[in-house]
This record gives C-alpha cells, sequence and structure tokens, in this order.
C-alpha cells in the first residue's frame, strides 16, 4: 500500500505543478504533441500516427536544449524549440519534412493492411473509436475558442465556494482525502452555517447572468451568433420578427359587407313567383 500511496502524491504533485502553467501555454504544447498521438493505445491496436517534419525537429532539439539550459522548464523548452524551427530555412526543413511525407506513406500501407484484416465488428468499433476521438477534438478546441474569446465562467455551487476556500486547510495529503475530509465538514454544517455560501452560490448566478448578457451582445456585434446560447438566439429572432410586422403592418380598409345568402323560404318564394309569371306569359301567348 505505501508504494501506492507514494505514486499518488507524486501524481498530486505533478497535477498542483502543471496547474501554475496559464492555460495558452498548456494550449499550445497540447497542439504541439496531437500529431504524435496514437489511434489507439490498445495492444493489437492500429499503428501509430507518424510525427509530422515539427515534431521528428522536436525530438532532435529537445534534449540539446534541455542540456545547454537545464533550469528551463518544459514550456520555455518547447518555446525555444519552435523559435529554432522558425528561425530554419526551407531548405533545412526539407531533411523533416521529407522523412514525415515517407513515414506518412508507410503508415498508410500498414493502416490499410491493418483494417483488411478486421471483421465487421472490429471495423465498426475503430470507426467509432475514430468519431469519439473526432469529437473529443472538437470539444476542446471549441472550449479553447470560447475561453480566448472570454465566455464568462459558470456559477459555483456552494459546495465548490466552501471548498475553495478551505482546501488548503482540510485534513489529508492526497487531494482525494481532502475532499472526502470536506465532504465530511460540509455535511456537518449547520443550515445557517450553509446559508452563507448558499448566498454567495446566488451572487455568482446573477454575475454569471450579467456577464453571458454582455458577453452575447459582443458576440453578436462581431458576427458570431453561432456561440450565443440556443434560447437566447429563438427569443433574439422572436423580436426582431416581432418588430418587423409591427413596422410592416399598415391599416386596410375594411371591405364591404358581403352579401347575405337567401334563405329557402326566400328561395321558394322566389321560385313560387317565377312559376306564376310563367304560366301568366303562356296563357297571353295562348289568347
Amino acid at each position: 500500500m505505501a508504494p501506492l500511496s507514494l505514486m499518488a502524491a507524486g501524481v498530486n504533485i505533478l497535477t498542483k505543478s502543471f496547474g501554475l502553467f496559464s492555460s495558452a501555454s498548456l494550449a499550445r504544447c497540447s497542439c504541439a504533441f496531437t500529431a504524435a498521438k496514437p489511434f489507439s493505445t490498445s495492444a493489437g491496436g492500429p499503428p501509430k500516427r507518424p510525427l509530422t517534419g515539427y515534431m521528428r525537429f522536436v525530438q532532435e532539439q529537445r534534449p540539446q536544449v534541455i542540456r545547454q539550459h537545464p533550469d528551463v522548464k518544459a514550456m520555455e523548452v518547447i518555446k525555444k524549440v519552435a523559435e529554432r524551427w522558425r528561425l530554419l530555412t526551407p531548405e533545412q526543413k526539407r531533411p523533416f519534412e521529407q522523412a514525415a511525407l515517407a513515414d506518412r506513406n508507410q503508415y498508410k500501407v500498414t493502416l490499410e493492411r491493418y483494417k483488411a484484416q478486421l471483421t465487421p465488428a472490429q471495423s465498426e468499433a475503430l470507426i467509432e473509436e475514430q468519431r469519439q476521438r473526432r469529437a473529443k477534438r472538437k470539444a476542446i478546441k471549441k472550449k479553447r475558442e470560447l475561453t480566448s474569446l472570454g465566455k464568462p465562467k459558470r456559477p459555483r455551487l456552494p459546495f465548490n465556494i466552501f471548498m475553495s476556500e478551505h482546501f488548503e486547510e482540510a485534513r489529508g495529503v492526497t487531494v482525494s482525502a481532502k475532499l472526502k475530509s470536506l465532504q465530511d465538514d460540509w455535511r456537518n454544517l449547520s443550515i445557517m452555517q450553509k446559508q452563507v455560501y448558499v448566498q454567495l452560490a446566488e451572487d455568482d448566478k446573477v454575475r454569471y447572468k450579467n456577464e453571458m448578457k454582455a458577453w452575447e451582445e459582443h458576440m453578436v456585434e462581431i458576427g458570431r451568433q453561432d456561440l450565443i446560447r440556443r434560447k437566447e438566439r429563438t427569443a433574439r429572432k422572436t423580436t426582431k420578427a416581432g418588430k418587423k410586422r409591427s413596422k410592416s403592418k399598415v391599416t386596410k380598409p375594411k371591405k364591404a359587407a358581403a352579401k347575405k345568402k337567401p334563405t329557402a323560404a326566400a328561395a321558394k318564394k322566389k321560385t313560387t313567383t317565377t312559376k306564376v309569371i310563367k304560366k301568366t306569359t303562356r296563357s297571353t301567348k295562348k289568347a
């Protein structure tokens, strides 16, 4: 059990250290290493995706940068390697790009050979895995875009506010132990003590509502209506349609009253009168 706890503590330390990096730097780093990720990590899975020319250069230059700057953080190492890549001429980049192209062609052949030996069920599973990965990458990309556009953070729950205030002083060494102790402390709070955090959460909801309204108005101004919430989008369309109808509404003259249809009795009386007139006309002609 001791080695497991030490491993967990090491993971927590790494998590906290990564939390010190800015979101922008993490985004750049993750973008750089995305191309090197394989389709699948399962045993006997598809072949790994080949490295790009830039990633080949990173693999070559990273150890050198670390030796030259041993005290530099990982993000700074990537920045220095990227700067070196930008300073290369097209002729200097060509060997890395040609090697990447050769690997890409070999990868296509290997992938087709791998797909040919799969059963229909395995092919469907591979397609589904690829679909999920694409959806995940798309969601991450959209989240980064919203963050760069300054989308307000969602309101926090009362327990989340309590946890952020008391996390450092919570009992336990690992993150999971601290969370468990905070949950126990939260359950032991009285209703009056919890009410403070409930009120803070309500205030945070108001903050979120106001910031989202201003942010969505700004998105409309810059032509990004696709980022507006669906309900707000529908409400805006309804408001615009109502304004157009009110402008185009013109008073029209009243139509003349439609002629009333004759009743059955009137029609019968008219028919009888017509018959009498016809008989009188015939008798006059005979005479």
